[in-house]
């Protein structure tokens, strides 16, 4: 029923259905579903694919970054030890380190004590050392006038606290320049030139000529006549022999001085360099009446026994007369005030305790 009937051909088979025009119509719409479906499994199965692919892809690379993460980890495991281990010795070493640090700090508290008690010595030293100089040059001053050695004195006592350069000597080294100053001004007296002079002087005595016919000359005695055998004769001769040796006759109403035999003339020479030596050493003393009085006798006895008409002798009271108008006196001023001031600033520094 509904079914067409089967047509036999001769042979008795059955021959093949013929397509008729709805039959190809539907047999073209059954095949676009299914080609569209095979379509979409395609694609279903290449996304399915895809996605696989990805899935394993992305497994891959997060089985790779957990491997590469536990590597790290067990590095960063290895670093944390090894830092903690790093950190350990450090604070060891750092515990040493405050440990030397502390002991370090107390021996340098101790050498800056050494060296406080070391400055202070050397300062007290240093101290002692300036109020024995400036004692000198007051005592060359005032004793011996001599202006030069109290220069000298306290020149070096400025120069040794120059070299230490400490302000707490300000004070001090301000009145020793100024005790320099009144040094300085004061006129200058050629002590060491005066005493050269009057010592080339005494050496050229003994060659200064003396006036012409003021030495005796001594004739030799007449032999003696032979004496008469008597006792009485030969004693009366040799009395009188004696006599004329013992008495000189001379007439002093001229005023001319008396002739000088030869030792009384070496007697002069010698006394006369006995006068310039008692005028250095009154030089040397600074004992300016002396000294004049010195020159000035000498002088004389230069003009009354020794030819003045010679150069040598001429050039001799020339240097007298120069040197007798030197001057050896001169107002010395007072230079105490820096021995005061280095003598208050030790018994402050005492009474401080520094």
């Amino acid at each position: 029923m509904g079914k067409t009937p089967e047509i036999m051909n001769n042979t008795g088979t059955t021959p093949p259905a013929q397509d008729t025009p709805a039959t190809n119509k539907a047999s073209g719409w059954i095949s676009l579903p299914l080609l569209i479906s095979l379509l979409t499994l395609l694609l279903l199965g290449w996304h399915w694919l895809d996605s696989r692919q990805r899935d394993m892809q992305m497994e891959l690379n997060l089985g790779r970054r957990l491997a590469e993460f536990e590597v790290h980890n067990k590095e960063s495991g290895i670093l944390a030890r090894q830092t903690q281990e790093a950190v350990r010795e450090a604070q060891a070493k750092l515990s040493l380190l405050e440990q030397k640090m502390a002991e370090s700090q107390s021996h340098q508290m101790a050498v800056e004590e050494l060296y406080q008690e070391m400055s202070r010595n050397r300062d007290e030293w240093v101290l002692a050392e300036i109020e024995q100089m400036l004692l000198i040059a007051s005592q060359q001053l005032q004793l011996a006038g001599n202006v030069r050695a109290a220069m000298i004195a306290l020149q070096t006592a400025e120069s040794r606290l120059q070299r230490l350069d400490r302000p707490q000597f300000f004070t001090l080294r301000k009145a020793i320049n100024k005790d320099i100053e009144k040094l300085q001004s004061l006129p200058q007296i050629d002590l060491a030139g005066l005493n050269l002079r009057l010592d080339n002087l005494s050496a050229d005595v003994d060659q200064l000529p003396l006036l012409p016919g003021r030495i005796t000359v001594t004739a030799k005695p007449a032999p003696r006549q032979p004496l008469p055998e008597n006792f009485w004769l030969r004693l009366r001769e040799e009395a009188w022999q004696d006599f004329k040796e013992l008495v000189r006759i001379q007439n002093l109403e001229k005023p001319e001085l008396p002739l000088l035999p030869p030792e009384q003339a070496y007697f002069l020479r010698e006394n006369l360099k006995l006068r310039l030596l008692s005028a250095r050493l009154a030089l040397l003393q600074r004992n300016e009446a002396s000294y004049k009085a010195d020159i000035k006798a000498a002088e004389d006895w230069l003009r009354h026994y020794f030819d003045t008409s010679d150069k040598t002798v001429r050039n001799a009271l020339s240097h007298l007369k120069q040197l007798g108008q030197s001057r050896l006196s001169i107002d010395l001023p007072d230079i105490t005030a820096s021995l005061d001031a280095a003598r208050t600033f030790k018994l402050a520094r005492e009474k401080s305790g520094k």
